[in-house]
């Protein structure tokens, strides 16, 4: 069946440490992030869109703007379970449903820099 598949992103900086990367803590560093989200429907609506791209980006900006700059280990959940790239992608998920609750929303990538990235898909 066709649809149509939307992807809209944005970036932040922040750093991180893995709590217990092979045993140990990993010592805090940063990453250029970057997170995308996939919207997929069948249907148009009357002027033609999918999905409005304006209300996912305000929806990802703001949850962005929460991390942006920032240690993730000290911002919540982070602060009780290791900031890995599969939680973060977890995360955004749950937060952008949560804001957009009739998006069509399929899965989020976030990608720790260019050539590393976690989709969580529910």
């Amino acid at each position: 069946m066709p649809s149509y598949v939307l992807r809209v992103g944005s970036r932040f900086e922040a750093a991180h440490h893995l709590t217990s990367y092979k045993g140990s803590p990993e010592p805090a560093h940063g990453h250029s992030w970057r997170v995308e989200a996939a919207l997929e429907t069948a249907e148009l609506d009357a002027e033609g869109m999918a999905y409005d791209f304006v209300a996912v980006q305000a929806a990802l900006r703001e949850l962005v703007s929460g991390v942006d700059h920032r240690d993730l280990n000290t911002v919540p959940p982070f602060d009780r379970t290791s900031p890995t790239t599969e939680r973060l992608a977890a995360w955004f998920f749950s937060a952008l449903r949560e804001k957009l609750p009739g998006a069509p929303l399929v899965e989020v990538t976030v990608w720790e820099g260019p050539d590393c990235s976690a989709t969580y898909r529910p």
